[in-house]
């Protein structure tokens, strides 16, 4: 049984910086690309950024570009979101994806 389990969130002044964690099992972590999607309170759920299995190769949301980086440490089966430079309208619920499993999802709260 897979699980993804986020940690990280919070609330931050606009500006300032966190970093998402999401700890998966279940599965050989190594060989899944990772993902992180966001949604906004009362909006649709948004693609933020993915990783590939090897961490060789990542994307971003134009939204995000230059501020966030994922990463992954296959060792520790988890993968990361280091947001900096944040802004108000990053405040989502931040959800951590693999395939079709999706964690619980991290509060991020962004004031101004």
């Amino acid at each position: 049984q897979v699980q993804l389990v986020e940690s990280g969130g919070g609330l931050v002044q606009a500006g300032g910086s966190l970093r998402l964690s999401c700890a998966a099992s279940g599965r050989t972590f190594s060989m899944y690309a990772m993902g992180w999607f966001r949604r906004a309170p009362g909006k649709e759920l948004n693609f933020v950024a993915r990783i590939t299995g090897s961490g060789g190769i990542t994307s971003y949301a134009d939204s995000v570009k230059g501020r966030f980086t994922i990463s992954r440490d296959n060792a520790k089966n988890t993968v990361y979101l280091q947001m900096n430079s944040l802004k108000p309208e990053d405040t989502a619920v931040y959800y951590c994806n693999s395939d079709s499993h999706w964690g619980q999802g991290t509060q991020v709260t962004v004031s101004s």
